[in-house]
Formats: C-alpha cells, sequence, structure tokens
C-alpha cells in the first residue's frame, strides 16, 4: 500500500503503541484536530500521537524532536515535547512521535478575551524565542525571506480572495512592507507559522503554542505578524511595548506579512467553505478579522493625488 492508501485509524494506533510502546497502548485514544501535515491522536490525558499524513511531515518531525527540547525548557508559555519515537515498521512506513499534550482550545474555534494579558503572554514568549540561533539551525525554503522576495505569492492571494472593500488598503500595507528595509540582525529561531490554528486558549488567554514543525533560524517580522494575526483588536500597539525589540522596519515587514497571513487564511476558508481538500471553515472568519485589525481606525494612512492610498503607513498599530 502506498503512504495515501493507509487510512489512520484509532485501531492502527492502538496497534502501533502495542507494538512499540506497549506500556501506553492501555491509554485512551481518539483523534483531534491536526494541521495540514499530521494527523493527531489523543493518547490518554497527558499525551498526543503525531502521524504523518504527507510528504514533507517526518522531516518536520524530526526537527521538532532534535530542537524543541532545546527551546522548550527557555520558554514561558507550554509547548509540545517530545517524549517517544515511532519507527517505521510493517504497520506504517513513516516515523511518528509522541509529544506532551499542551491543554487548551484552539483559537481558531475560540477567541480572547483578555487582550493585555494575552498581548503579554506573547510579547514575552517571542521575547524568549527570538535569540540568536545555532550554527547548524534550520533554514526555511519556503518562508523567511523578506516580503519583496514573496511579491508572486501575494499578488496570487490578493487576486484570489482580498475582499473589495479594503483591497485598496491591503496593497498599500503590503507595498510599504515591500519597501521596508532588510533584517540586519542576525538569524534569531522563529516560530514561522503563528497563526489562530497554531496558539491554544484558556481561560480567556494564551495557554499555549503548538506546531513548530516549521521553525526557523531567520528574520523576527515573521513571528511578529501574529500581533494582528492572533492577537484581538487594539492589542498590538501593547504587544511591541512589551516585546521592546522591533524598529520600525521590523514593524513594517511584520504589517506585511500580517495581511498576506490574513489572506492565506481567507483562501484556505473559503476553500473549507466549499468543502474542497484541505478546507478549514474556521479559517476564513480570521483571516478576515486578522486583515481588519491590520487596517484598524488606529493606524492612519496618507492618501495621495486624487484620493488613493499611498503606501507610507504613518502608525503602525
Amino acid at each position: 500500500m502506498t503512504d495515501a492508501e493507509i487510512e489512520i485509524t484509532a485501531e492502527l494506533v492502538r496497534d502501533l503503541l502495542r507494538e512499540q510502546h506497549p506500556d501506553l497502548a492501555g491509554l485512551a485514544v481518539r483523534e483531534v484536530a491536526g494541521g495540514w501535515d499530521n494527523q493527531q491522536w489523543r493518547v490518554g490525558d497527558e499525551l498526543a500521537m503525531r502521524m504523518p499524513r504527507t510528504e514533507r511531515a517526518p522531516g518536520l518531525q524530526l526537527k521538532e524532536r532534535q530542537w524543541l527540547p532545546v527551546l522548550a525548557p527557555r520558554l514561558p508559555l507550554p509547548v509540545p515535547n517530545p517524549v517517544r519515537t515511532g519507527e517505521p515498521s510493517a504497520l506504517f512506513p513513516k516515523p511518528w512521535t509522541i509529544m506532551t499534550w499542551v491543554p487548551g482550545e484552539p483559537l481558531d474555534h475560540t477567541s480572547i478575551s483578555r487582550g493585555d494579558h494575552a498581548a503579554d503572554a506573547l510579547a514575552g514568549f517571542l521575547r524568549a524565542l527570538h535569540v540568536e540561533a545555532p550554527a547548524g539551525a534550520p533554514v526555511s525554503t519556503d518562508r523567511g525571506a523578506h516580503p519583496r522576495m514573496c511579491a508572486e505569492g501575494f499578488d496570487h492571494f490578493f487576486e484570489a480572495v482580498a475582499p473589495d472593500d479594503i483591497a485598496d488598503e491591503v496593497r498599500a500595507v503590503w507595498a510599504d512592507a515591500v519597501a521596508a528595509p532588510e533584517w540586519e540582525g542576525p538569524p534569531v529561531w522563529v516560530h514561522g507559522d503563528l497563526h489562530p490554528a497554531n496558539v491554544v486558549v484558556a481561560e480567556g488567554t494564551l495557554s499555549g503554542v503548538i506546531d513548530f514543525g516549521d521553525m526557523f533560524a531567520g528574520d523576527p517580522a515573521w513571528d511578529l505578524a501574529a500581533a494582528w494575526v492572533i492577537l484581538p483588536a487594539g492589542a498590538a500597539s501593547r504587544f511591541f511595548d512589551v516585546y521592546a525589540q522591533a524598529d520600525e522596519g521590523t514593524i513594517r515587514r511584520a504589517r506585511g506579512l500580517a495581511v498576506l497571513k490574513g489572506l492565506v487564511l481567507l483562501l484556505v476558508g473559503r476553500n473549507g467553505d466549499q468543502g474542497l481538500p484541505g478546507g478549514k471553515p474556521t479559517w476564513g472568519p480570521a483571516g478576515r478579522a486578522a486583515l481588519d485589525r491590520v487596517l484598524s481606525g488606529t493606524r492612519q494612512s496618507v492618501r495621495g493625488p486624487r484620493g488613493a492610498l499611498d503606501t507610507k503607513i504613518e502608525h503602525p498599530f
């Protein structure tokens, strides 16, 4: 059987546990929401089993196995930590991983009610994460570049889903990010995929960050876009005050990346509404909310001749 033909079921998960980790085989098993690359199963109350379902997933899991034990001890929010490994066998042809379970509800299924607390928590988390990465840290092949290198991708998503009522403003924010200076600091650790499905919420605030498969060393602006993609309206200013490490150019790049991520979320959400493979209906509203937060009334745009939006953004929040 090819990988695509293998159905990952609770019975298969139990069989793998009996084969390789028999001390865990008696724990309750149930499927829970996973990401693009991995199907996720809750194992008991404290563990999660990540089963790869794409070609790139095993490599992402190996990256998490190597680097999360290094990063996790210094991070102020819970993150999944690999505790057991599974090897390819006759039952399943790819490696798999058992991680610690991070309690909470994914943000795309709930909301943040304690905005100031969440802004402080996210800023503290990213301050701790964004330290100079060591030699040998992973680099990304599909993200991490200056926004100007992502122009083709932006144009694709913009043409596909940019709402007509804010299209000019979205384009202006992106143009400002493209014009922003390069990151001149050393490559720092970057989560790389911060969006509502990759953070969890409890008691109205952030309670954990998950899915580090795309982590890389590079420009922190790729994470700082979360100030608008994750936090509620009005929280970005407090976030950047607490983070206290972002210069003007980094904030401009982060704003552009936030509108890019918002468009991606909109497209994935639309595909979910249409029942297309890979679509996630909860992502559409999250994408529109992110765009609205970037373009909220606390930022002011300078209008050029004939009322057209200029690309200069006077206020980043």
